[in-house]
């Protein structure tokens, strides 16, 4: 067994713990956002917010595994991998700078929040569209990458693909907001 197919796994590996995370994430906002009581809210910023520690890791093991991938058996002038570095650099920033501030805010609002139904403050929090747009921006991204990762399409190819499956997040954030 040669050492590429292994860093191929763990890239694997990497890949999955992001979906799984970005998928934990969305379920846990959309469970929150129909909850009615603080009880039934609380589990759910609380998932949110542990799960929120994935995504370092996965990232981090994604441009680790995908630099050696690359190194190994690509060039770093290939159009698909640089298009794919930088929008996984932005799932990376969108996260913590679009919506950091919503999430950090309504997990706050659900904490001090008293027992009994859940306040318009809470409500309004669960529908921000920053959280929406990250949470449905980042996985349409992830899934841009992965098509990328798979075709292999030139500059243009890979860049519209990113585009859109933003543009698909974007769509999607308007309905799952609402």
């Amino acid at each position: 067994m040669d050492s590429y197919r292994v860093v191929l796994f763990l890239h694997l590996v990497a890949l999955a713990v992001l979906v799984g995370a970005i998928t934990l994430v969305a379920v846990s906002y959309t469970r929150l956002r129909a909850a009615r009581s603080v009880e039934q809210a609380t589990p759910w910023t609380t998932l949110a917010d542990t799960t929120t520690i994935l995504f370092p890791f996965a990232i981090l093991g994604l441009l680790a595994s995908g630099a050696y991938l690359t190194h190994d058996r690509w060039s770093w002038s290939t159009p698909w991998i640089y298009v794919s570095i930088v929008a996984l650099v932005l799932v990376a920033v969108q996260g913590p700078l679009v919506a950091g501030r919503t999430t950090s805010q309504l997990a706050r609002a659900v904490r001090e929040h008293a027992l009994g139904p859940l306040g318009e403050d809470v409500r309004s929090l669960a529908h921000a569209p920053a959280l929406w747009f990250v949470v449905c921006g980042n996985a349409a991204i992830v899934l841009a990458i992965v098509w990328n990762m798979t075709v292999k399409p030139g500059t243009a190819g890979a860049i519209g693909a990113v585009v859109a499956g933003y543009a698909v997040g974007v769509v999607a954030a308007m309905f799952a907001r609402a």
